[in-house]
């Protein structure tokens, strides 16, 4: 369930309808970020509407984990934090997360996950968590390395699709190593 959870400079709820505006203007109608995690861009704000509206009905599923990065300073949604995929049954779930090119280089992407983490290990039932960037997203990649997740040769995605990753770092971390 998607439980609103704080950082020291963010909070991370649930997506609202007032988010649409923010959402629209910081991220999803930028072309340099919805492409890197496999996101349309969203030129025309009826589109990103349709996206939010998709986003809140998707709460209805307990399985559907998708958060809206709220700066506190600001109080405008400057991106987003989800588990793109779950997989209850091994009790494994992979992130992904955008930060508006706005809010770049100020640390948040590193804060939203690590609060993520933390919020995951402490109040969800999900042992390990994956995540992998193109190796050409460097932005991304930095964030993953400095986060408490270290390297690991693939995730649970390319192990489904009998695949090794080809162009991609793959990253978790497990219950057992957060404690």
């Amino acid at each position: 369930m998607t439980d609103t959870f704080e950082t020291e400079r963010l909070i991370c709820r649930r997506f609202e309808a007032d988010d649409l505006e923010d959402m629209f203007r910081n991220w999803a109608s930028d072309p340099m970020i919805q492409p890197e995690y496999g996101e349309p861009v969203y030129d025309d704000i009826d589109m990103a509407a349709e996206l939010l509206e998709r986003y809140i009905r998707g709460y209805s599923d307990p399985n559907f984990y998708r958060w809206a990065v709220i700066e506190k300073k600001s109080m405008q949604n400057i991106g987003q934090i989800a588990f793109c995929r779950v997989y209850p049954e091994i009790r494994t779930a992979e992130v992904e997360y955008c930060i508006g090119q706005g809010f770049w280089g100020n640390g948040y992407a590193k804060e939203a996950l690590s609060g993520l983490i933390e919020h995951t290990f402490n109040a969800l039932d999900i042992d390990m968590i994956e995540a992998y960037h193109r190796t050409e997203n460097i932005r991304s990649g930095r964030v993953l390395e400095k986060s408490m997740m270290h390297r690991t040769d693939t995730a649970e995605r390319f192990r489904r699709e009998g695949k090794a990753p080809e162009g991609e770092v793959c990253y978790c971390i497990r219950r057992e190593e957060y404690r």
